[in-house]
């Protein structure tokens, strides 16, 4: 089935037929048709002046994409390891038995096809599946999955499902300053507007405002390097890719502090002088799309986006959503820019650096969702205010998206120098064997760490919380993670399309019993292979888990040992070799000679 040329036409013209616009094109072409057809493909690589291959590389790229039918209802379980824990792997097999359907394929007559995802953003509330890319079903047990299995059967509308499936709690547990009271609309930025753009610039930095992303840049320096570099236009780019495992936070704070976090991106506008803002809004929260909308479109008659903001003369600014499409690489600011521009999120090569040449080559800076609500906060109450509270390199509150094994899963808020112990004794962890601080990419905890401190000068993280009782395999975590990593790589650097997919192999082999010794060693070795040689942050931190549970919980490896068998046709000579070469490196960590 071919999709209308005229279709596609009036699609582009909305579009204004801009190529940097081809993923929210490929977006609305298929939430129209359900797939995307190959004539529909170079329809519009015609439209756009692209070639087909960079349409269908892009199109190729997203999780989220179909270039085959792929069913009326499109069922992604998420794969994250706390929805693991509360039996997410059953509730999919089940629902495949009762559909008559196989993982990963669509049923013959095209009704549905079910397969795994990497996460929701709803560990608090799983298990959870995403339904065709747009509703999120929560809290799913063998009763709502019969229940889903008729709804599908009989073709009822996902719009007319029970209402509390598909209702999304903020289950805020602790609140401090962000999740707090807030500021009305506009109180913030008029406080800004009277400051001035030096002045409120000069708050930032003496507050000490570090990102919430987890890298923990400074933002007044960030933002300062934007404003300083000349350009046509400067832009701001709010990241809502909140893909990292295990992180629910930004998805609260965009659905019920969404004038918080637009208010701060006006406030960065003021101080680097853009007119543009970006908000790139990761796929699996697609569902918070028309409420944003209507947030802007408030704050638009508010007099608080569009011409002269709060009759400030020449102060011209406004918020787009881009909506991604479900590639966790895009978390990178430079690969999120990519995408922005129509293209696969393949990081770019820096420098130049985002707020030297960003967003269509002009400066850009990207802050995370929290960051742009501390902004805001920081305006309304001072920087002296702010820099008081947490540590001296910390300051401020940070909010902990908490799942796993504990009795009140959800959002903390606390000041930076909280100690771990804390966290657990307030969210009811008992027994705890584990944390996984910053998601898959941070580091994990064993409980002779607990006194350890959530700060940059000790613990750092994006957000994520994860607690794992001693009932937990955390070699089974570990896998788990390392499977994430290996389906998330962009594919661009050999180092990390390889040498992830080798460590899923080793742990593989070790979970089937046919591991040794050995295997741990050269684990160990592909981690220091990688951890130097990929092209972006995705590589370097893959091998963090694995470091982490073999060095603090060696017993969960050695149960899958069996230091005397062998496997047939398995050469564990050739597969280090194989990523020795794959990563450029010898044995020394040296870089191999290229030869030509």
């Amino acid at each position: 089935m071919s999709h209308p040329v005229t279709d596609i036409e009036a699609l582009l013209q909305r579009h204004h037929h801009a190529p940097h616009r081809l993923v929210q094109v490929l977006r609305e072409l298929q939430a129209q048709h359900g797939w995307l057809s190959r004539s529909s493909l170079k329809a519009v690589a015609d439209g756009l002046h692209l070639p087909l291959a960079h349409v269908e590389g892009v199109a190729g790229f997203y999780r989220f994409f179909h270039t085959k039918p792929a069913g009326e209802y499109r069922v992604l379980f998420s794969d994250n390891i706390t929805d693991r824990m509360l039996g997410s792997e059953a509730l999919m097999q089940d629902l495949c038995l009762r559909l008559s359907v196989a993982p990963n394929a669509m049923r013959a007559d095209g009704r549905v096809s079910v397969a795994a995802t990497s996460c929701t953003g709803m560990c608090d509330q799983g298990p959870a599946a995403l339904i065709n890319h747009h509703q999120v079903v929560t809290r799913l047990t063998p009763a709502r999955i019969a229940h889903m299995a008729a709804l599908i059967e009989d073709q009822t509308p996902v719009a007319n499902w029970p209402a509390e499936w598909l209702h999304r709690h903020d289950q805020i547990r602790s609140a401090d300053i962000l999740l707090g009271p807030q500021p009305a609309p506009g109180e913030a930025l008029a406080q800004a507007i009277a400051r001035g753009p030096q002045g409120t610039l000069d708050d930032i930095k003496r507050a000490k405002l570090r990102g919430r992303g987890g890298a923990g840049f400074a933002t007044g320096t960030k933002w300062q390097l934007c404003r300083n570099f000349p350009g046509q236009t400067h832009y701001v780019v709010c990241n809502a890719d909140e893909g990292e495992p295990g992180t629910f936070k930004d998805r609260v704070l965009l659905s019920s502090y969404a004038d918080t976090v637009f208010e701060g991106m006006t406030i960065a506008a003021l101080v680097v002088g853009a007119s543009k803002g970006l908000m790139y809004l990761r796929g699996e929260y697609r569902c918070l799309l028309e409420s944003l909308e209507s947030v802007l479109a408030r704050r638009r008659a508010q007099g608080l986006l569009g011409q002269s903001i709060q009759g400030r003369e020449g102060f011209d600014f406004d918020v787009e959503i881009h909506v991604g499409a479900g590639a966790y690489v895009c978390g990178e600011e430079s690969a999120l820019i990519e995408s922005l521009e129509g293209k696969r999120g393949t990081p770019r090569i820096r420098p130049p650096f985002p707020v030297e040449a960003g967003y269509l080559g002009q400066p850009t800076t990207v802050n995370n969702v929290e960051t742009f609500c501390a902004a805001v906060h920081i305006a309304v109450q001072g920087a002296d205010w702010w820099s008081k509270i947490g540590t001296p390199q910390s300051t401020g509150t940070k909010i902990h998206s908490v799942s796993g094994d504990c009795e009140r899963p959800g959002l903390y808020e606390y000041p930076f120098g909280t100690r771990i112990g804390r966290i657990l004794e307030d969210c009811g962890a008992r027994d705890t064997q584990a944390v996984q601080v910053g998601g898959p990419s941070g580091v994990c905890l064993s409980a002779l760490e607990f006194d350890r401190h959530i700060g940059f000068e000790d613990v750092p993280t994006a957000g994520a919380f994860m607690v794992f009782d001693r009932t937990r395999d955390m070699f089974e975590v570990a896998r788990n993670f390392a499977q994430f990593f290996a389906h998330e790589s962009c594919g661009f650097c050999t180092p990390c399309r390889v040498g992830t997919e080798l460590v899923v192999r080793r742990m593989d082999k070790l979970k089937k019993g046919y591991g040794s010794s050995e295997d741990v060693r050269i684990l160990y070795e592909l981690d220091k292979l990688m951890h130097g040689a990929t092209h972006c942050g995705l590589g370097a931190a893959a091998c963090n888990p694995l470091r982490d549970t073999i060095s603090k919980f060696r017993p969960a490896y050695e149960q899958h040992l069996k230091s005397l068998h062998f496997v047939p046709g398995f050469d564990m000579d050739a597969e280090l070799s194989q990523a020795r070469l794959a990563t450029g490196r010898d044995d020394s960590g040296a870089h191999l000679e290229t030869l030509t």
